[in-house]
């Protein structure tokens, strides 16, 4: 049996999916309410975070005025720089920090990779995918036409760095780089492209408690199917074919 965690048939979503086409996020929520401040306040130890020195932790998020990517480490990470890493525009204010407004990271890099190969030692990188690379049916109405120029906006700097990760290490490979500096890169992927390629626009909205079960359990099955496949080449080979997923 399959099971539609959209809300395409409720009217609350019908009227918030057509308010936000019409309104900016300045217009509709003025005083600028976002439930998940209170949520993040009452669930993360941010003090704790930031001194946290054996697990790096990057944040990225999209300056509006500039364009640029900005990424908040330990020392930085806060509610409001959660926020903006989380900022959709047509949902949300940009968020303000230190003078300069931010959305979303994912428009500039989602995930951006070059914080972990250039301030970590490890050459794995495991890229857990949230969103589908691909989509099997050409979509048409409105909002699945928005919806995938989003996920290709944001999966678009997760390839072009892929594209130069892919270069790197074929240049190393065939002994063209000598640099030490340069490490040649073990790239790793969980997704569960097959079960999101099923799943509607509004489900992206969906905050029941049970559908966000239902994700952590396949998030945990797709994880526990990778680490009994792939474990044992962590630090020795890729997993994944860097060309054949992403270029």
């Amino acid at each position: 049996m399959t099971h539609n965690h959209g809300l395409e048939h409720s009217p609350a979503f019908f009227f918030f999916d057509m308010l936000t086409r019409v309104l900016s996020p300045y217009q509709f929520n003025p005083l600028n309410y976002n439930p998940l401040k209170s949520t993040l306040e009452a669930v993360v130890d941010f003090e704790r975070l930031r001194r946290e020195s054996t697990i790096k932790l990057f944040l990225c998020a999209t300056n509006v005025r500039t364009g640029k990517v900005r990424v908040f480490d330990n020392n930085d990470v806060c509610v409001r720089r959660v926020l903006a890493s989380a900022c959709l525009p047509f949902l949300s204010q940009a968020v303000e920090i230190d003078g300069e407004y931010f959305w979303d990271g994912g428009y500039m890099g989602n995930p951006a990779l070059f914080p972990l190969i250039y301030n970590c030692v490890s050459r794995d990188i495991i890229v857990i995918h949230i969103n589908p690379t691909e989509r099997l049916e050409i979509p048409r109405t409105a909002a699945e036409i928005m919806s995938r120029i989003n996920e290709i906006s944001f999966n678009s700097s997760l390839l072009r760095e892929m594209r130069a990760i892919a270069f790197v290490t074929k240049l190393i490979d065939d002994g063209k780089l000598i640099d030490k500096n340069l490490k040649r890169l073990l790239v790793h992927s969980i997704e569960a492209d097959d079960v999101m390629q099923g799943l509607g626009v509004s489900s992206k909205l969906n905050a029941d408690w049970e559908f966000l079960m239902h994700l952590h359990q396949i998030g945990r099955k797709r994880a526990d199917r990778w680490l009994k496949a792939h474990l044992t080449s962590v630090g020795i080979e890729s997993t994944v074919d860097i060309r054949e997923k992403y270029l």
